[in-house]
């Protein structure tokens, strides 16, 4: 049965660097990550929540067709809302693919220190548009949005990822899976 794996958690956590690891070890995986998506649709720095809404449109698209032959996708994607992940839910059981979501998780801290220190980045666009709504301190309310998300996801399966290295969380989520 292919799986739908929804690494969750906040800017700068590893969803990105844990889900390209996973998808070159296991032939056949799809990485798909809406915020690559998104700076594919021109204009999307000046219109970015419209712009995000169409590209999880075209990503669920993806996700569904990918699923259909068979393969897994790994989608890395925060999401702080049920509503925002419940029509990737929905396509999932449409494919008959499970549905698996994994939140990354670090004290607010580290997580903020985390997102100011990446750079250069396949999400480096993505960064803009969280520098401009506040940077860090729209990090640490995120990891707050997620704290109180958590209690409305009891399959969520978590994972800690504070003094752990990039290959730690990555086995980390493998054994889960």
């Amino acid at each position: 049965m292919p799986r739908l794996i929804h690494l969750n958690g906040p800017s700068g956590i590893g969803k990105s660097t844990i889900a390209q690891t996973y998808a070159e070890r296991h032939p056949g995986v799809l990485n798909l990550d809406t915020d690559r998506i998104v700076c594919l649709i021109g204009g999307w720095q000046d219109a970015f929540f419209k712009t995000f809404e169409a590209a999880q449109l075209l990503t669920r698209a993806m996700a569904e067709t990918h699923l259909r032959t068979g393969h897994d996708v790994v989608m890395p994607q925060l999401a702080t809302r049920v509503a925002d992940i419940a029509a990737f839910e929905d396509a999932a059981a449409r494919c008959g693919a499970e549905y698996r979501e994994i939140l990354l998780t670090a004290d607010k801290a580290v997580a903020g220190a985390r997102f100011a220190a990446r750079s250069g980045s396949a999400t480096e666009g993505i960064d803009v548009v969280i520098d401009r709504g506040g940077g860090i301190a729209l990090v640490e309310r995120i990891h707050d949005q997620l704290t109180a998300y958590l209690p409305q996801r009891p399959d969520c399966l978590v994972v800690p990822t504070d003094g752990r290295t990039s290959a730690q969380t990555y086995a980390d989520v493998v054994a889960l899976l």
